[in-house]
Parts: structure tokens; sequence; C-alpha cells
């Protein structure tokens, strides 16, 4: 398969790190070429330290950049409910070896755009400042996105009751994303609330003996008990790794062609990413929705995905 650029801005997270997890893999023909880091579940500067632990753990070698401490517009927003004050509890991970490299997420993302060799695809698993902040400061690199994979929105709302949380958060951001004209798939949670890790799925993977097995398992016990103790789930939906799942194999899921609009002003819709399933609003369509996915076959690949890490010391 042909190898596909990537910059993976996430904030690290729980679902965040499997992603990197599953990008990285030797099952993975993606070219990772920086993980950019966004305020988000926690402070940007903890996002980071995280995203660095799983850089480490793995022996990724790409560089990581600090990206947007806040939304455009509104205050920061964390989810230390779900994820912890850390917000990657549950592991013990050593301090990081790795540093951050100097420079802004957003400079870092434009430099690449602008001068790596053919299209890149941006895959943001966290709110969408520093992906909107790159289009505005540089309107000239959409032609050098090859799609825009991204983690957020839904028919519903888990943060508020019609809002999800990565758009909620800056829904500003997400707002100029979506509006951008760039290729969208979107994975909200009409997707991600399909792949559960429930103890029945925590019990098969924690059979995967290796040191990134073991960390993702630890992972995936406090996320369920996290969403059982907060929304009453029988285990945690690893939300962002469905970006990087599709990226291995895009038959996993099933599509919808469709419009979707981002609420700014309303006050009990802010963050409503409205997506356009019977096309009523004669809208053109900008955003592959994702709504269906082959959960067998999508928990078999992430199992070869942590078996792939046998050989990592």
């Amino acid at each position: 398969m042909t190898t596909r650029k990537v910059i993976l801005d996430c904030d690290p997270g729980h679902d965040d790190a499997i992603s990197i997890i599953i990008a990285a893999s030797k099952l993975s023909h993606l070219e990772i070429l920086g993980i950019t880091t966004v305020a988000g579940n926690v402070e940007v500067e903890k996002n980071t330290v995280n995203a660095l632990k799983v850089k480490d753990l793995i022996g990724l070698d790409v560089p990581v950049i600090q990206g947007a401490k806040r939304p455009l517009i509104n205050k920061m927003e964390i989810a230390t409910e779900i994820h912890g004050e850390s917000g990657m509890d549950g592991p013990t991970l050593p301090h990081p070896k790795s540093t951050a490299d100097s420079g802004h997420a957003v400079d870092f993302i434009i430099e690449q755009l602008s001068t790596v060799k053919g299209k890149v695809t941006l895959v943001p698993t966290g709110p969408l400042t520093n992906i909107a902040l790159a289009l505005m400061k540089a309107p000239e690199i959409k032609h050098k996105i090859d799609e825009i994979v991204l983690m957020g929105g839904g028919t519903f709302g888990n943060w508020t009751p019609t809002a999800e949380f990565n758009i909620f958060v800056d829904a500003e951001a997400a707002k100029v994303v979506f509006e951008s004209g760039v290729h969208v798939t979107m994975f909200g949670l009409d997707a991600t609330h399909q792949v559960i890790a429930t103890k029945e799925v925590q019990q098969r993977l924690a059979k995967v003996d290796n040191k990134v097995a073991k960390f993702v398992s630890e992972l995936l016990v406090f996320f369920g008990e996290m969403y059982e103790d907060y929304f009453g789930f029988e285990g945690g939906p690893i939300h962002d790794a469905c970006t990087t799942m599709y990226l291995l194999k895009p038959e996993l899921f099933d599509f919808k062609h469709v419009n979707v609009a981002v609420e700014t002003k309303g006050e009990l819709t802010y963050g409503v990413t409205s997506v356009d399933l019977l096309k009523v609003t004669g809208k053109i369509p900008n955003t592959h929705f994702a709504y269906k996915v082959d959960q067998e076959e999508f928990w078999n690949l992430f199992e070869s995905v942590l078996q792939s890490y046998d050989e990592v010391e």
C-alpha cells in the first residue's frame, strides 16, 4: 500500500494515545511527519508531556510540537472528569526522555504543508484550534491537504445534550475547518460509540503480551471506569482510534456524503454539528460522515496492531 504522509494533531488523552499507537504500528503505511498538541482534554502542556511519553514508549522518532493553549475565542474547557488530572491517568509511564521541538504547532503544520512533496493528511483528534489557525494564517496551504480526518461532533452530544466535547471546546475553529472547502472525513459519536471497549474486549486485548499492549490495557481499564461512572457506559469508546483505524483500513466504516454545519451562536446549541443526513438544506455536501462500523473486524485489526509491537524494546 502507498505510504501516506500524516500529521497527528491531538490532546492525549487515552484515546489519542491509542490513535498514535495505531498510526505508528508495524501494520501502518502512514508516514508520521509530526505530532502537534492542543489544549483540550487537559492543558496543552500536559497533553504535550503525554504525547512525549507515548512517543518514548513506542520508540517513535518524530517531532512533537506544542500548539494552541486556548480556543480561538472562548475560555479553555478541559475534561479531567474523563481523563484524570494528567489527561492520561491510569497507567504509570516515566517522565519523557524526549523533549518537544521548538516553535509552534501552527507554524509546523504550515511549514510541512508548504515544503513536503505531495499532499498531507491532517488527523485532528482534539479541538480544531491548531488546524483552523493554520488555515487562517496561510490559506494557500489548502491545496496541499489531501484530507482532514477528524474525531468530533455527531448527531447528539456528550458534553452538552447536543454537542460533542471536541467541537464544543472550540466551535469557532470547527466552523473554519468545515467551511474550508478541504475534504473532511468525520468520525463523530454516531460511529465512535460503536467501538466501546467493554470488559469482554478489555479481557481479550489483555492477553496480548507486550509492553505497549499492557499500556493500552491499563488505559482502557481506567477509561472504562470513568465512562461507567460519568455516563453509565459498560466501557470507554475509543473515539480517536477511529481516525487512524480508518487510515489503515477504510472499509471498516460506512459513510454518507453530507453537509455538516457548526453552530456557534445558540445558547443551548453551541457546538452542535448539524449533520444534514436527509439533505433537507440543499447545501453542498462538505463531509464524509461515518455512521457505521464493522465492529468485529475493528477489534480484530486492533488486536493485530497491538501484537505488532511484540519486538519493541
